[in-house]
């Protein structure tokens, strides 16, 4: 096994939705970016949205994902365009907000921080947004 990077130069991705490994944006954004990828915890709930998509929000819940590291930081403007989110735009007008959290092994053990997106709570209603239950996402249907 290969691993886990250290120090500070990484740049770490936390995904939960398409950009999983094995999910459809995966192979076009992350694939041949990715240096580690690891299965991993963040705090939240997850919401499966009819688009075809999952959507996070803050919470005391458990969302499993990956944490990708990336050596290159510009994939994170490849990904903030994906994601819809614009640092220099209104916050009401980003389809999701780029955020650190805390990230957990799968033995919650801690793994520090990596970026992420989220939507806001009002935003996934709109879109009629259904929570995921077990917390894990993959396709278009959810598992839990």
């Amino acid at each position: 096994m290969v691993p886990i990077p250290s120090g500070s130069d990484w740049l770490r991705v936390f995904v939960y939705g398409t950009l999983k490994p094995g999910e459809s944006n995966f192979g076009p954004y992350c694939a041949e970016k990715v240096v580690y990828q690891q299965e991993a915890i963040a705090h939240g709930q997850l919401f499966d949205l009819p688009l075809g998509y999952p959507a996070m929000v803050e919470g005391d819940g458990e969302v499993r994902g990956y944490v990708l590291w990336f050596s290159d930081r510009t994939v994170l403007h490849h990904l903030d365009k994906l994601e819809d989110y614009d640092p220099h735009r209104p916050l009401q007008e980003n389809e999701y907000l780029r955020r650190q959290v805390p990230i957990f092994d799968l033995h919650h053990q801690p793994l520090g921080s990596a970026w992420t997106y989220l939507m806001s709570l009002e935003r996934i209603k709109q879109l009629n947004g259904s929570p995921v239950l077990g917390g894990i996402w993959t396709g278009c249907r959810s598992i839990g």
